[in-house]
């Protein structure tokens, strides 16, 4: 889809895209005292970036990065956030997990427990620690029905806790950043993107990604009717079988809860052309956390979740 205006310019719909973001990352910049961008190593976070450079450079970026760490990674992933961030040389804030469960605030019921909803507890603490007003992250509507609820400029109480009953009116593009002492926003420049958006975004701007996204052979079990990568942290059971298949992931969370799927896609173009093909959302598809209950992510992100 195109537009045209003042019959001189053409812009496509990711044009449209990008310049609500833009203009979105340039408000918290404008409005808010202490931002930061939440930078996983993930594709959204990889666009956040590449529309923050066409925001903001050849300036550096008006705040800092910031990961939130569960030490359950892909290692191809965090390999590529050092990259990244040292190509882009900006600077990296890591908040971890695991230092969470030595000061005692995560406690977990097992060794074997999930660290991702925990991850709400890190990064509140890091948000109390730095005093930041505004968290840029990188949900999209298109994700899961509770991200849909949220609001572009999204306020959380003195707790960090989200109401999605209780959200600002959001007219136009006139946003409202202003929070009293304790409270503060989390900012979604490309919540109206959808996962085929973010991919035709990557490779119109020909973006790097990390490896895991294209397919691959791994060794995989099928788990709950998702397929589990066979890692140290996701080791094969006694009554299940291992399958060498090719393999992508959609996203790239938390290995113990983050499934791949079976596909042969091995370039930007052939995931674009699975992508929009497919039926069921990527978190629906991949996700072993968001199918505890119906309401697994919207009770998550009300205790501070991202």
């Amino acid at each position: 889809m195109t537009f045209a205006i003042m019959g001189q310019h053409t812009l496509n719909h990711l044009d449209w895209l990008e310049a609500e973001a833009i203009h979105i990352l340039r408000e918290v910049a404008g409005q808010c005292a202490h931002p930061v961008l939440l930078f996983s190593g993930g594709k959204d976070s990889i666009v956040l970036l590449r529309l923050a450079e066409k925001a903001f450079r050849p300036g550096r970026f008006p705040f800092p990065l910031m990961h939130i760490d569960t030490g359950h990674n892909f290692p191809e992933v965090i390999e590529f956030r050092d990259h990244r961030v040292a190509e882009l040389g900006e600077r990296l804030i890591v908040r971890s997990v695991e230092d969470s469960i030595a000061r005692g605030t995560v406690v977990l019921r097992s060794a074997e427990e999930s660290r991702n909803k925990h991850q709400s507890v890190t990064l509140l603490e890091a948000i109390e620690e730095f005093g930041f007003d505004a968290c840029i992250g990188g949900a999209r509507r298109d994700e899961e029905k509770a991200r849909a609820k949220e609001r572009i400029f999204s306020f959380r109480d003195a707790f960090g806790q989200w109401d999605p009953k209780n959200q600002r009116a959001e007219l136009w593009n006139l946003y409202n950043a202003r929070v009293h002492p304790g409270e503060h926003m989390r900012v979604f420049p490309i919540s109206n993107w959808t996962e085929l958006d973010v991919w035709q975004y990557i490779a119109r701007e020909n973006l790097e990604v990390p490896t895991i996204y294209f397919a691959h052979l791994r060794p995989v079990i099928r788990r709950r009717g998702l397929l589990l990568p066979i890692t140290p942290l996701t080791p094969l059971q006694e009554d299940e079988k291992a399958e060498n298949l090719s393999v992508r992931f959609r996203t790239v969370g938390d290995i113990t809860c983050t499934a791949a799927v079976e596909s042969h896609a091995d370039s930007v173009d052939k995931i674009i052309a699975e992508t929009a093909a497919a039926s069921i959302t990527e978190r629906g598809a991949t996700r072993l956390d968001d199918q505890a209950t119906e309401a697994a992510m919207e009770q998550r992100k009300k205790e501070g979740y991202f």
